[in-house]
């Protein structure tokens, strides 16, 4: 079942609901109860996800209201919630007044206000519509909250004020709707962060105190089991303000390097408003939408840290759910040679979880441990199977790359596919691997120093007690003898044999007649197989970027 918390009005919207949906879906993680999605099949047909399958009303909290207020009703006719009508500057002085104190703060209950009697006075005034909330009243009997994972979790007497159960603006506060919709929707177990391990006490003191209005029957306590953080390597909670730091630092390690960038700077070249970057510079504010501004602007990469990072970036969800998996749980299983069992799929998971394999310390999000699992899963798969993924994630996310590397035909496409395919960590990184096939002939750049290095005699490229050779000769008896190879028989084996026979008759290996051969086409000294990158640039391509290259090295 899948359930839309949105009762925070200013944190949700359906926009947000929806990529929330999409994630799962992506993930694998699909729903046969809760909010319906449609989503596109590989072949372009809708299928949809979900389905309002049991009577329980809504999916999304927020067109749950009526439900909750009719259970607070009921709660204020027992003398278990009330009206409250301090101001938040009034909540704020009693605050000061316990720090001043080197106290916790608990909330006072009113005096009008009787344990187990309904306050008459102020349910009146609330109707009558003075601003208020409405606030549990805690019994004074200890709460002890039964942990999967932990164990008993026992909260003192009085340790729990009276807390808020519908805010200011109508809507109910995150705790008190959850245990109605568990209690309603036929919940069972809650698996959620530690973090929350400090509002369960609250979760359950409400459950002992309400009774359901169409059974009259007692609310269940749900089995709870609060799973380990995240962490980042460094031991510091994974949060979405990682990237703001990351963006933050990326900004002052410049403004250190070059003393023209200034706040002021920044904003005009982002047209954004200069305090609001001032303040994002100085720590005082983590607007991520800023964060991602400047990423682009300064070539910084940001941390991912939502499920539309990790897609975006060429991570493939096979491997997100293998290894987030992993984080704080292990299937107990050892692989023929003895090491631990780390490579499986939801199928798997789904048969062999088990609550009491999950640990209590923090896991550590290890992202090279995570690259390491894309690629193995990427290599995995057929050059056809890469092909397909890699040209989805390129349609879905750079359009505009996909584009030029059509213009160079389908089988220069899936020849570059197949080439970058056991170096792609990620599916992005078959971008970098294939920039020399986005630019046309005369937009290589080429590197001063690689160029350089042709024009100088090398040993390695002297045949067995003969003279070292320069790149460019070597650069030239290559190009003669692709000249000789026609279109019709440019395919990346032919032209293999044709640099092998070369190599040979030169007495060098092929790999000497390879480097100078990927200067002269990208620019660089790095690129996919020699003979794939030819075959993918064509034999155009290829014998007008070594005429360029040849006459910049004489230069």
């Amino acid at each position: 079942m899948i359930r839309i918390e949105d009762t925070d009005q200013a944190r949700s919207s359906d926009e947000s609901a929806r990529g929330i949906l999409e994630d799962l879906a992506w993930l694998g993680i699909e729903w046969d109860d809760g909010p319906t999605l449609e989503v596109a099949g590989a072949d372009g047909s809708l299928r949809t996800i979900g389905a309002q399958a049991r009577d329980v009303g809504s999916y999304f909290q927020a067109r749950r209201v009526a439900m909750y207020n009719a259970y607070i009703e009921y709660l204020m006719s027992i003398g278990r919630a009330y009206p409250a009508f301090d101001s938040a500057d009034e909540l704020d002085k009693l605050r000061k007044m316990a720090v001043a104190a080197k106290q916790t703060f608990k909330y006072p209950r009113p005096a009008d206000f009787t344990f187990g009697q309904p306050c008459t006075a102020r349910i009146e005034r609330a109707k009558k519509g003075e601003p208020h909330v409405v606030r549990f009243a805690m019994d004074s009997s200890a709460v002890i909250v039964r942990d999967e994972i932990l164990g008993d979790v026992k909260i003192a007497p009085g340790e729990v004020d009276d807390f808020v159960i519908r805010k200011a603006d109508g809507f109910p506060t995150y705790h008190f709707a959850v245990v109605i919709d568990d209690e309603l929707m036929g919940v069972t177990h809650v698996m959620r962060a530690q973090e929350h391990l400090a509002n369960t006490p609250r979760h359950v003191a409400l459950q002992r105190a309400l009774t359901r209005l169409d059974t009259k029957q007692p609310f269940r306590t749900p089995s709870f089991a609060h799973m380990p953080l995240i962490m980042n390597m460094d031991g510091s909670k994974m949060s979405k303000r990682d990237k703001a730091k990351a963006a933050r630092k990326a900004v002052k390690d410049l403004m250190a390097k070059d003393t023209s960038v200034t706040p002021a700077a920044l904003a005009a070249s982002l047209q954004q408003d200069t305090q609001m970057v001032a303040d994002f510079v100085a720590g005082e504010n983590d607007n991520l939408d800023l964060a991602g501004l400047i990423a682009a602007k300064l070539g910084v990469t940001l941390p991912e840290i939502e499920v539309w990072d990790f897609r975006r970036n060429g991570y493939v969800p096979e491997a997100i759910i293998n290894f987030i998996a992993l984080l704080g749980w292990n299937p107990g299983m050892k692989l023929p040679d003895g090491k631990d069992l780390e490579k499986f799929d939801a199928a798997f998971m789904a048969e062999h979880f088990s609550v009491d394999r999950v640990g209590k310390t923090p896991a550590k999000f290890d992202r090279a441990k995570l690259q390491s699992f894309n690629g193995d899963y990427l290599n995995a798969l057929t050059d056809q199977q890469f092909a397909a993924k890699w040209r989805a994630f390129l349609a879905e996310y750079e359009p505009e790359v996909l584009a030029k590397l059509l213009t160079r035909g389908e089988s220069a496409f899936s020849i570059l596919a197949a080439a970058v395919k056991p170096r792609a960590k990620t599916l992005r990184d078959g971008i970098n691997a294939v920039r020399f096939a986005l630019v046309a002939d005369d937009e290589v750049a080429y590197d001063a120093k690689a160029l350089d290095k042709l024009r100088t005699p090398d040993a390695k490229n002297a045949p067995q007690g003969g003279t070292p050779r320069t790149g460019v000769e070597l650069l030239n008896a290559a190009r003669e003898r692709l000249a000789s190879l026609g279109q019709s028989d440019w395919a990346a084996g032919t032209i293999h044999t044709l640099l092998e026979q070369l190599a040979q008759q030169l007495g060098i290996g092929i790999g000497q007649l390879a480097q100078p051969l990927r200067v002269g086409v990208t620019g660089a000294g790095v690129s996919p197989g020699i003979a794939e990158t030819l075959a993918a640039l064509g034999r155009s391509s290829t014998l007008s970027r070594l005429d360029r290259c040849l006459a910049l090295v004489r230069v």
